[in-house]
């Protein structure tokens, strides 16, 4: 099992440690209710550093990502980040990931952990045609690089005492190379995926110890703490983000899951994988949709279980599920007939053989 620069930091903190995409992760160190709430009012760092992190580079570096994503990269500009996902070339999705523009001939994109050398080995096999070299212009530097996710209300003014440069009124989805906690050239970025503010922060793993010991310095005065993977998930949950394993996956399309707004068709974008099957889904509307949903009756929705109509038949399935921590209600996302997509839709929610009504409702669930 691998282990992250930070791992032996999590453990001295008394962190229930499992393994997760390969890597010993810490779930939780004081309780996921907690963690979660704390970061919706305060700050806390998550060690993400088992994510993946790809460099593209090279004249033809757009080219080939305007072929192998399905949102349009010629849009960014250096110091822009974007949503996206790699399209399979079946209809489904590979893998959800950040493109980072760098400048135009050099690109970052950060993956998700359990997929790494599956997205790498997807877009090494599609180079070439491109005159991208994998290896050269086409590098993993998933195990050179640690990342910290300080995330909370109070998290860029937290880490503003550690950067050369003004943080705390950076944009959603941008990004400065920065000196932070005195190390030069880190990326610091404002993507986030818990719905409350925060950053990012990416240093090489000799530097992971520095950054650990400036940040929960700097964070001493706003009662920092350090967040498990347990509470990233409830959070992320709340705000409607999908997981990929869950939400979206190599049978899901984004057009299915409600990600048409990072699926490009312009003239700009051009030719990608799977344009014409998407492009067909998006007219004619696909069978099933991912919606939120609010559990009307008592209990609580967990991945794999069924959603049924009225009479009991089953129209779809859901993908996560749980009790929000902050709203302190029942919600889950599912797949769903598109007949019940809509929003109020009735459906019912099949737990231990009973069938719980719900209703679907627009995401997020938790608003500031």
């Amino acid at each position: 099992m691998k282990t992250t620069a930070f791992t032996e930091k999590h453990i001295a903190l008394g962190a229930k440690m499992v393994p997760f995409a390969g890597y010993n992760m810490p779930v939780e160190y004081f309780g996921i209710n907690e963690e979660h709430n704390h970061v919706r009012t305060k700050v806390g760092v998550f060690d993400v550093s088992h994510m993946g992190e790809i460099w593209v580079k090279g004249p033809n570096a757009l080219a080939f990502l305007q072929y192998v994503t399905s949102n349009d990269v010629s849009v960014l500009t250096p110091g822009k980040v974007q949503y996206s996902c790699f399209p399979n070339g079946k209809g489904g999705i590979v893998d959800d990931l950040l493109v980072y523009c760098i400048d135009s001939v050099t690109y970052l994109l950060v993956v998700n952990a359990s997929n790494v050398d599956k997205d790498y080995a997807h877009i090494a096999a599609v180079a070439p045609k491109f005159s991208i070299t994998p290896g050269k212009e086409l590098y993993n530097a998933s195990d050179e690089i640690a990342q910290l996710a300080v995330q909370g209300p109070l998290a860029l003014k937290a880490m503003q005492k550690i950067c050369d440069q003004n943080v705390t009124d950076m944009e959603y989805y941008t990004f400065k190379k920065l000196t932070c906690a005195g190390i030069p050239n880190v990326i610091f970025s404002t993507t986030g995926y818990t719905g409350s503010g925060g950053c990012e922060i990416y240093v090489a793993n000799e530097d992971a110890d520095k950054l650990w010991k400036a940040v929960f310095e700097a964070g001493k005065e706003f009662d920092i703490r350090a967040i498990g993977l347990g509470a990233r998930d409830t959070l992320r949950l709340e705000m409607g983000y999908c997981l990929y394993g869950n939400d979206i996956d190599d049978t899901t399309s984004p057009i299915e899951a409600g990600l048409g707004w990072i699926t490009k068709f312009s003239e700009a974008k051009g030719d990608f994988i799977d344009k014409d099957y998407m492009l067909k889904l998006k007219k004619e509307g696909p069978i099933k949709r991912l919606v939120g949903f609010e559990l009307v009756d008592k209990g609580i929705p967990r991945h794999g279980y069924s959603v049924c109509d009225a009479s009991g038949t089953e129209i779809g399935i859901v993908t996560s599920g749980t009790m929000g921590p902050a709203i302190k209600k029942p919600v889950g996302m599912a797949y769903v007939a598109a007949a019940y997509s809509k929003t109020d839709s009735e459906i019912f929610i099949k737990v231990r053989e009973k069938l719980l009504k719900a209703k679907v409702v627009k995401m997020p669930f938790y608003k500031q």
